[in-house]
């Protein structure tokens, strides 16, 4: 057995036992963690099979890296690690705030589309999606399917299941941890991202630019 493969089983069963201390704390959490953990979960589902396929492309070029690198470890634990140790510890148990039961169907009116969105920004960019702000060999310019008319819809999906966090965990530290994680990454990264896209596809770019929007569409256009 690999070292890989060793770290991977001592994760898997770490976040197994997690999950376990959520299910069994849920009376104390309320429902709406237990559609937290599914969407933790689902977001990993959606995600890893491009992540293991797009670590075959062949990197030319590069962008921020350790900056990225801080800004994802941020966004970790504001919309991972703090929820997990909060719903399975009680950690942040100060914070709470009492909801109606019904408050974490709102979180899922986020969740829906939001997923939806960010299968479908995925699958539209095939290789060319990667983690952090690279370009890869044979890179294009992907200004079909949900990037017909959005530039970042996988931004826009972060930003719905974000969103949908204090509708489903109610504690005002962890519901605000995710959105004001994102938030700073959403705002250092965009731009870094957006200057490499003009760097590799110039005029091209500053064509598709023109006549979509960054998360929502130029409808008059």
């Amino acid at each position: 057995m690999t070292p890989q493969l060793v770290m991977r089983s001592i994760m898997t069963i770490i976040m197994i036992g997690l999950a376990g201390l959520i299910l069994w704390r849920l009376q104390i959490n309320g429902w709406g963690s237990i559609v937290w953990l599914a969407s933790a979960v689902l977001m990993m589902v959606i995600r890893s099979p491009y992540a293991a396929r797009n670590k075959e492309n062949e990197i030319t070029e590069r962008f921020a890296v350790s900056k990225e690198r801080f800004l994802l470890l941020l966004v970790s634990v504001g919309g991972t690690l703090l929820p997990v140790l909060h719903l399975s510890t009680g950690l942040l148990l100060f914070a709470n705030y009492e909801a109606p039961n019904w408050l974490p169907v709102v979180g899922i009116l986020f969740l829906v589309p939001g997923f939806w969105l960010f299968w479908r920004s995925h699958a539209d960019l095939g290789r060319n999606w990667s983690v952090t702000t690279e370009l890869r060999e044979a890179h294009t310019l992907v200004s079909h399917g949900v990037y017909k008319h959005i530039q970042h819809p996988m931004y826009f999906a972060i930003w719905l299941i974000f969103l949908a966090y204090p509708f489903l965990i109610q504690n005002w530290i962890v519901g605000a941890a995710g959105i004001v994680s994102f938030a700073i990454l959403y705002a250092v990264r965009v731009p870094i991202e957006e200057a490499m896209m003009r760097h590799e596809f110039g005029i091209e770019y500053e064509e598709y630019s023109s006549r979509t929007g960054r998360l929502w569409p130029q409808l008059s256009k």
